[in-house]
């Protein structure tokens, strides 16, 4: 009897979004696929240098991937752009936020994946602002966002697609997707109107913190006019964050969460009432 094949993901992180943090366990969420390998290759915080995005692909290219996801703030900065040309003909996804569609027409000439996730802000990186504490506080409520609104189910159901087909033997579509308002939202799949109302503000104030933050961050030069800025994104990201816990309240009232497991050989089951059996 012949063994199943498995197929070898590797996924390499320059800089960190928010849509970066969970990436491998959008796989694998309770550590059982079977037909999975992940390795994860990280330059941390950084991704300047471009040296520091070269010598971290490299590092990944050495697991032989099969199929490689990069994840970055503005992919179409000089570092990722220089990872993505060590990347040949292994097929790539790459996994950015909204700066990032300035590389689009690249991704596609290089017949890569993209999914842009426009909910997924900068976060108020300046030092008088941004301690450890803060920095995390804001990722927790950017991860409720993008759990609730659907982009994480966009996520897993793009990535899982071609997952699927790389075992199957076929050649995989890689998505091409921005993912708005309203694809994530119908992609959570609410039952109720009132609780998908609130994940599209949701979506829409998170979406809108980079605005804030891009102009605290990069064009104001005074404490005093930057600080209330940097503050004000983060209530607004907290908020958009309060939204999505509502969201999911209703839902939960109604018993009518969607919840979508993956199974051990990769193929993701559904179920909606808490006590049902997934399928």
């Amino acid at each position: 009897m012949s063994e199943e094949k498995f197929l070898k993901i590797g996924i390499l992180k320059n800089g960190t979004i928010g849509s970066s943090l969970l990436l491998a366990f959008l796989m694998d969420e309770r550590a059982e696929a079977t037909r999975i390998k992940v390795r994860e290759v990280t330059s941390g915080a950084k991704m300047n240098p471009p040296e520091e995005c070269i010598e971290t692909m490299q590092k990944l290219l050495e697991f032989e991937p099969e199929l490689i996801l990069m994840s970055s703030p503005n992919a179409a900065l000089k570092g990722p752009k220089a990872a993505r040309e060590l990347a040949g003909n292994i097929p790539t996804i790459v996994i950015s936020d909204a700066p990032a569609k300035k590389a689009i027409e690249e991704f596609k000439e290089k017949n890569m994946g993209y999914i842009i996730v426009g909910c997924d802000s900068m976060i108020g990186a300046r030092r008088p602002f941004l301690d450890p504490i803060e920095m995390s506080y804001f990722n927790s409520d950017l991860l409720k966002v993008l759990s609730i609104t659907g982009a994480f189910n966009i996520i897993t159901n793009e990535l899982n697609k071609v997952i699927m087909d790389m075992l199957e033997g076929k050649v995989p579509t890689l998505p091409q997707i921005e993912i708005n308002a309203t694809n994530a939202t119908n992609a959570a799949n609410f039952s109720n109107p009132y609780a998908q109302a609130k994940a599209i503000a949701a979506f829409e104030l998170a979406a809108s913190v980079s605005k804030i933050t891009g102009r605290a961050c990069f064009v104001l030069k005074d404490r005093v006019d930057y600080m209330p800025l940097l503050a004000a994104s983060h209530e607004m990201m907290k908020t958009a964050a309060e939204l999505c816990i509502q969201a999911r309240e209703i839902e939960k009232s109604n018993d009518t969460v969607l919840r979508r497991p993956h199974n051990t050989k990769q193929y993701l089951l559904t179920k909606r009432k808490l006590h049902e059996k997934e399928e």
